[in-house]
């Protein structure tokens, strides 16, 4: 089964806010399975679920992407504990806002915890493009864009790298 990803600023699904997965069950399992695949097919280094149709707080994220120790995996109910005082400026685009990029200030380390997909808790203290991956999904949970944070915004064609 293919998700079909949903798209733009003004799409109901992506402007309401996500309700904790109160249990992972098998179809959570199979959801984030196909959420990864959604992924990969659309070149992403992260996914939300509402991106994927569904207000459940649960995305797919891409760490170290394209690296030797690159990692793929569902957090679920994501909770940001904490964020660095520095900040940094990084270039944003979106699965759900095809050619539309922008320059996004975002914490340049953060801590965050999660349920992986066995249920069990888990903390990570991510940096830099990890940090931003986080920032960025979890903002696609509390019903935010990264146009909504953008400075700057610029519609361009990007080729595949």
């Amino acid at each position: 089964m293919a998700i079909s990803v949903e798209a733009g600023p003004d799409n109901k699904i992506l402007r309401t806010p996500s309700k904790p997965v109160v249990k992972i069950t098998a179809d959570i399992r199979s959801f984030a399975q196909e959420m990864t695949k959604t992924m990969f097919k659309e070149n992403g280094v992260g996914i939300a679920a509402p991106q994927c149709g569904r207000n459940i707080r649960m995305a797919v994220v891409r760490l170290n992407p394209g690296e030797k120790n690159e990692i793929i995996f569902p957090i679920i109910n994501p909770e940001i504990l904490e964020l660095s005082e520095e900040m940094e400026d990084g270039e944003e685009g979106c699965l759900s806002l095809r050619g539309v990029w922008g320059k996004v200030k975002r914490h340049s380390q953060l801590l965050v915890r999660y349920k992986n997909i066995k249920g069990q808790e888990q903390n990570l203290l991510l940096d830099h493009f990890n940090a931003r991956i986080i920032q960025h999904e979890v903002d696609h949970l509390n019903a935010m864009l990264f146009i909504d944070r953008a400075h700057e915004i610029e519609e361009k064609k990007r080729s595949k790298k």
